[in-house]
């Protein structure tokens, strides 16, 4: 009985973690200004590859990144999938500082999300990103609510981390 009792202490003290993690950094190394409980700045770009998304009342995940960018390439696909799972709530960008020739000829993967390009960097340049990808995910007021590198071990972006944001920011 006391194993099982340990058994879920532990699994409880785990989730609990991922949870406080989502609303601080909680010592999670950033290559960026952090942003996390503060409002984002205003979505700025040159030119829409894609078609300009509607954002009034939705949660907003931009994905700052290149085309020269191997880890940026491989969140690609994970961003497709969740802005196909939250869709309804969810409005995901990516933002290259690419020209819109070299973004669109890139073509492995494929983007299927909202598109941008912003050849001076200018929200790239307020938060202070050093490193891509970087990700801020805003709350439907513009609150950051998750910031920082996708894949960072211990720290990833993932689907879960999404339903669970929505879940506690949704009004």
């Amino acid at each position: 009985m006391k194993i099982i009792n340990l058994i879920i202490l532990a699994t409880c003290l785990v989730c609990g973690n991922a949870v406080f993690a989502q609303e601080s950094n909680n010592g999670k190394q950033l290559w960026a200004k952090s942003v996390l409980n503060e409002k984002a700045p205003e979505i700025t770009v040159e030119e829409w590859i894609s078609k300009k998304p509607k954002l009034k009342g939705k949660f907003v995940l931009i994905d700052f990144w290149a085309t020269w960018c191997g880890p940026c390439r491989k969140a690609i696909p994970e961003l497709n999938e969740i802005s196909k799972q939250f869709k309804k709530d969810v409005v995901v960008i990516g933002i290259s500082d690419e020209t819109a020739d070299k973004v669109k000829a890139m073509s492995d993967p494929k983007i299927e999300y909202y598109s941008a390009i912003d050849t001076k960097g200018t929200m790239k340049k307020a938060l202070e990103v050093q490193g891509i990808p970087h990700i801020i995910f805003m709350d439907p007021e513009g609150i950051v609510r998750w910031e920082g590198f996708p894949l960072l071990q211990g720290h990833e972006l993932t689907a879960e981390v999404i339903k669970n944001l929505i879940e506690k920011y949704k009004k």
